[in-house]
């Protein structure tokens, strides 16, 4: 008999959000007149621009004739994506990339899973508690853990603890990790990441020959000026850091699927034997091997995200999240609610009512709101306590939600 990967096994019941479905769908049932509002995963509601429309329309019919045809393209990505990239999103940063460290693919989420391919097993790897569980299962699926203990923690993993007494902002490791990640604007908690702070994770990383892995997915949502959009803002962090950014939430490709991942020429790591090794050449060789690369028609499309018209209509679809942020928290914050977040992230990250559990107040809101969310807990053990919202809804509905949580806690 095949034998399985037993790493499968020592995961927690269930993905957080397939959980969450389950809940949802049995209350459903049960309850067919309930219109339920979803504020709970991060998908987006609002229509692609319609200049990213026209882009994709114009590429399929390129498809359709003989002389523009294209079949395989390079699976690191087309050019005309790649240097769109370097001009309109990094440049205007001051940061400096060549056309050989920007890696396209179809979203960032496979990114930060798979490019633990190209890192051994034996690194010791720091996340984040709370944290996007990806980061967690992941190494948990490649046998870097072991077993977790009674509050959800894996032995193989150190966890930076963010919390509100360290404004969600974790402090730098007392003991040296080879890999840390870092999401900013973060999610769950929504918080950011100044200047001075990722300055003194580079000078952590540069000081110990650890690897940054910084999840950019939502820095198109930064509202407030001085906060850094990238990490390679920081000088020396293109030798320490790899950098994953997503079209997912900034242009609305959740079901379209397009991501970058910049790896410097400058960025190595040890054989074990010690010999220097660049990082890029290796990730180049598994998305190689891998990875066919995304199609001509997404591509075209992600590049008319950063044209003049379409930029323009990216950034009103943006707005309208984040006043959506806004109206969240300022709701919840007339209602009594502690609340973090929804100024330079879509999500709203807030504290619960004294004596509710994360599911408990999970159950509640959909039961008696008939509203989702996200249980703070599914994001890690730090997370009891705290519940997530999503901007990414219909306003409509946005208002409403609040008016009924509003009603309720009341």
């Amino acid at each position: 008999m095949a034998r399985l990967n037993d790493n499968y096994l020592k995961l927690k019941a269930g993905y957080l959000f397939p959980e969450i479905g389950r809940r949802v769908k049995a209350f459903s049932q049960a309850n067919p007149e309930a219109k339920i509002i979803r504020l709970g995963i991060g998908d987006v509601t609002q229509p692609l621009a319609p200049a990213i429309l026209k882009a994709f329309h114009d590429a399929v019919d390129d498809l359709a004739s003989k002389d523009n045809f294209m079949g395989y393209g390079p699976e690191q990505g087309y050019e005309f994506l790649i240097e769109t990239l370097i001009e309109k999103s990094y440049q205007p940063l001051g940061v400096q990339l060549k056309t050989s460290e920007i890696f396209i693919s179809d979203g960032s989420k496979c990114d930060c899973a798979n490019i633990l391919d190209i890192f051994a097993l034996d690194n010791k790897v720091a996340i984040c508690d709370p944290v996007y569980p990806v980061y967690n299962d992941t190494n948990v699926m490649i046998g870097r853990t072991g077993e977790a203990n009674e509050k959800g923690y894996y032995e193989g993993l150190t966890y930076l603890a963010c919390t509100e007494a360290n404004g969600f902002n974790p402090a730098i490791p007392q003991e040296r990790v080879d890999i840390v990640y870092l999401c900013y604007p973060n999610n769950p908690t929504g918080t950011v990441a100044t200047r001075d702070d990722l300055k003194k994770w580079v000078d952590y990383a540069l000081a110990n020959d650890t690897v940054i892995f910084f999840d950019a997915a939502y820095e198109a949502f930064i509202t407030e000026p001085g906060i850094p959009h990238s990490i390679y803002e920081i000088e020396g962090a293109k030798r320490c850091a790899i950098e994953f950014r997503s079209f997912s939430k900034t242009a609305g490709f959740t079901g379209v699927r397009c991501a970058l991942t910049v790896v410097p020429e400058e960025l190595l790591a040890a054989t074990g034997n010690g010999e220097k090794v660049s990082l890029n050449k290796l990730w180049n060789r598994r998305q190689s091997t891998k990875f066919n690369g995304v199609s001509y028609p997404v591509q075209k499309a992600a590049a008319a995200v950063y044209s003049d018209e379409g930029w323009a209509q990216v950034k009103e679809t943006i707005d309208y999240y984040m006043e959506n942020a806004r109206l969240i928290r300022e709701g919840l914050q007339a209602a009594g609610l502690t609340v973090y977040g929804g100024v330079n992230a879509p999500y709203i990250w807030l504290k619960t009512p004294t004596g509710l559990s994360s599911w408990d107040f999970f159950d509640k809101l959909l039961s008696e709101c008939h509203v989702v969310g996200t249980p703070g807990s599914g994001f890690g053990p730090s997370g009891e306590g705290f519940y997530r919202l999503s901007a990414f809804g219909d306003r409509d509905n946005v208002i409403e939600a609040i008016a009924r949580i509003k009603k309720n806690l009341a």
